[in-house]
């Protein structure tokens, strides 16, 4: 006979034996089970957050400062329906998370009551698979496919609505086993060779690097093949991560999301290697193409739906980027020979005046004749903001504007040390930091964002609160949407900005974090802006520092 045990506390056991340790979450009258069962299970730690949306982008900072998977649970119709902006950013990242929302009991759903909601439809479109619970009996083999389900490559969130009858019901149940599916497979060994052929037959190839790299835990090996070759390489259009280690003597930026600009930068390579997704993803529509005309592509990932999505590529590996690259360094070596060790050498000596390393000596240089400019400079308030981090600190970003030098000031050494935007749906930097921090409690983590993208998630600054987190947010007020005014501007020849101001009144950033209960600083001279910076993030708890920056179009 098998032991009785309730649905609520069947579905935390479940959560925990997937490796679960945080539930995100804000609770409603369909989520009480849940809450009810938590005594049960001290171990599990529940972090609140005042809005589902919040729920979801802080979950989905937990999972990508950490590669683990995570759960959250959201309050029916409505709160699935705050959270669908934060589910798209997730599904963008392939973030591996089981959402949940609290359904109304089954017979009481028919009734069609206040807050009922078709749930699993709601979700389908920015879920992997999505699923309600109608028998008891089945919630675990539910779980543990959804928890496999989201881990398996491509990894990404999935949706469980969970009934009130079901939670509140009581049965023996079997809870089985946890299932994951190791996806770190490796090309043929024709196949590598053909692989390697093909890059060495490249006069002028070039590296460009996507997600899968970090994903794969592959930036040592992206960087010792294009050191192996010589090559130049660009992190890709959309640079979210630490897509490759910026001071290897092969790295050289990142590629603009415009389209003349990446064609012209890719127009001198006869051959584009792509490692783990889509090379040249863009922003806005132009009738030119990103892809400079006969520029040959070979591509490695494991996520099929990105590889040759929009070019066709010459080799297409499904595989993981890490295994490949691993199996494919020392095949290249026996084929090059020292024939191949020369020419890279004298392509990484043509290199060294143009690549990252010495781009940012000459970009410091530069930023630096505007130290004394006041408002703050946004170029400059970065610099120093990188400078005063200390060097294990975590960075999220969603400055937009302000934050167009981060990648070209900021080192990425290790695969979670960064992590920006990446769908385009703002708001997600402030929760997401509050994650990366609760992810990683013996690193300081930075948020660096614009004051437009804070106000759709100003709150989340009370759970960072609430939990005493090492959390520094740094905004840069430039008052308004200032990349909306660039656009019109350059789109339309339109300086008449309608809807894109807060000046009237403005908003006092200070003032709202010490009512969430955080440190505030507000800063207006570039003078104050290191040794400010610098004491803020050597301190513990969670801080906000505004800066007046310069918010000219």
């Amino acid at each position: 006979m098998k032991n009785k045990i309730t649905g609520r506390s069947a579905f935390l056991a479940l959560l925990k034996d997937e490796g679960i340790t945080h539930l995100f979450g804000n609770p409603g009258t369909t989520e009480l089970p849940i809450m009810h069962a938590l005594k049960d299970h001290p171990d599990l730690t529940y972090v609140m957050a005042m809005q589902e949306s919040l729920v979801v982008a802080i979950a989905d900072g937990y999972s990508r400062a950490s590669g683990k998977l995570v759960a959250c649970n959201v309050h029916v119709a409505p709160g699935l329906g705050n959270a669908m902006g934060s589910l798209y950013n997730a599904q963008f990242t392939g973030t591996p998370m089981i959402l949940t929302a609290g359904q109304q009991e089954q017979g009481h759903g028919l009734m069609e009551p206040v807050l009922y909601g078709p749930l699993v439809r709601m979700a389908e479109p920015l879920v992997k698979w999505a699923v309600e619970v109608t028998r008891l009996e089945d919630l675990p083999r539910i779980v543990r496919r959804a928890a496999k389900v989201a881990m398996t490559p491509p990894t990404g969130p999935v949706f469980i609505s969970l009934p009130g009858d079901i939670l509140n019901s009581e049965a023996g149940i079997d809870l089985g086993r946890s299932t994951r599916i190791d996806a770190r497979v490796k090309p043929s060994d024709d196949a590598l060779r053909a692989f390697a052929a093909r890059l060495l037959k490249a006069e002028r190839p070039v590296i460009v690097t996507m997600d899968e790299v970090v994903k794969s835990d592959a930036l040592k090996e992206a960087a010792e093949l294009a050191e192996l070759l010589g090559a130049a390489a660009y992190q890709s259009s959309t640079p979210y991560g630490s897509h490759f280690l910026s001071e290897s003597p092969s790295f050289v930026g990142t590629l603009a999301r415009v389209q003349k600009v990446a064609r012209d930068t890719l127009a001198p390579y006869d051959l584009l290697i792509a490692l783990g997704g889509d090379p040249l993803r863009m922003s806005v529509y132009s009738e030119v193409d990103a892809l400079p005309d006969g520029l040959g592509i070979v591509q490695v990932g494991l996520v099929d739906w990105e590889i040759a999505k929009n070019y066709g590529a010459e080799i297409a590996l499904k595989a993981d980027v890490k295994e490949t690259l691993r199996a494919l360094i020392p095949v290249l070596k026996e084929m090059g020979g020292a024939p191949l060790a020369s020419r890279a050498k004298q392509r990484l000596i043509e290199l060294a005046p143009k690549n990252w390393t010495a781009r940012r000596a000459a970009l410091v240089e530069q930023i630096g004749k505007n130290a004394a400019r006041t408002p703050i400079d946004p170029d400059y308030l970065v610099l120093q903001m990188v400078e005063a981090m200390p060097e294990n600190a975590i960075l999220v970003d969603e400055g937009l504007t302000s934050s167009r030098q981060v990648a070209a000031l900021r080192p990425h050494r290790d695969r979670y040390g960064y992590h920006g935007l990446a769908s385009g749906g703002i708001g997600w930097g402030l929760p997401a930091s509050v994650g990366a921090s609760i992810a990683n409690p013996d690193r300081p983590v930075v948020c660096f964002s614009g004051d437009g993208s804070a106000m759709y998630s100003i709150q989340s600054l009370w759970t960072a609160a609430h939990h005493k987190l090492p959390l520094n947010v740094v905004i840069a007020n430039n008052g308004g949407y200032r990349i909306i005014k660039q656009r019109l501007l350059s789109f339309h020849g339109d300086n008449n900005y309608v809807g894109m101001d807060f000046v009237d009144p403005p908003v006092d950033f200070a003032g709202v974090a010490k009512a969430l209960g955080c440190e505030a600083i507000k800063i207006s001279d570039p003078s104050e802006l290191k040794a400010t910076l610098a004491s803020a993030f050597n301190r513990p708890g969670t801080k906000l520092i505004e800066v007046m920056v310069d918010g000219e179009v």
